[in-house]
């Protein structure tokens, strides 16, 4: 697999190119946003876990700067709690519709050929931008995060409530309780979602049997490009 860095016209990401990349082939695009205080190279590593062959990988770095320790930059998608605004959530959002549009571009890819997924405070983004495009997103993936609390989402679902959710979180998660999670899980069935939830005996992580579970998931959501 091949890594570039891309500065996108609203953000900075790494895509991921397949093994024998094709750039005349069309290959279904994964993007996968990190979580609070990481950056774009912290879920680059799960992408020869999922496949090697078949997809597009895109890797965004958030757009907000912070102190991570020992001198360490970290980014976020929104402030800390209490220190943001409502305009800094839209911003983020702005941007990432940009850097989808571009990535449709770049890869000559369809809307519902494309997985939008996160980790934490990325999965929290996903719900925010992903809810609301089921034509754009075959499905979401969403790791140790839950959904925002604002009504931004729940003022705007769609009529079609059958894009496919899959969800993962740890009984031991302390950053965000997996209480949090269940409830995002019923407010989804609420609205007539139906998200293939899964809990595991871990904290705040991505652990194999996660990667196991969302592999299969993936390949019948979104199965592997032109060659497999």
């Amino acid at each position: 697999m091949q890594t570039k860095e891309i500065q996108g016209q609203s953000l900075l990401y790494l895509a991921v190119e397949p093994d024998n990349y094709d750039p005349d082939a069309e290959y279904p695009v994964v993007i996968l946003l990190h979580g609070y205080g990481a950056s774009m190279s912290d879920l680059a590593g799960l992408s020869p876990s999922i496949h090697s062959t078949g997809y597009v990988f895109i890797f965004p770095n958030a757009p907000i700067p912070m102190q991570a320790g020992l001198g360490m930059t970290g980014y976020a998608w929104t402030p800390p709690q209490d220190s943001g605004t409502e305009e800094d959530e839209v911003n983020s959002q702005e941007m990432l519709e940009i850097l989808f549009d571009e990535v449709q571009e770049r890869y000559n890819v369809e809307g519902g050929n494309i997985l939008l997924g996160g980790f934490s405070q990325g999965g929290m983004m996903t719900y925010r931008c992903g809810l609301t495009r089921p034509d754009l997103f075959a499905g979401l993936l969403i790791l140790s995060s839950r959904l925002p609390t604002d009504a931004a989402i729940t003022d705007n679902l769609p009529e079609d409530r059958n894009q496919p959710i899959f969800v993962a979180h740890g009984t031991s998660d302390m950053m965000i309780s997996v209480n949090d999670a269940r409830r995002s899980r019923e407010f989804l069935e609420n609205e007539g979602y139906a998200p293939e939830y899964h809990e595991y005996e871990m904290g705040h992580e991505i652990n194999q049997a996660v990667i196991d579970d969302m592999v299969v998931w993936l390949g019948n959501v979104l199965p592997p490009g032109p060659e497999n």
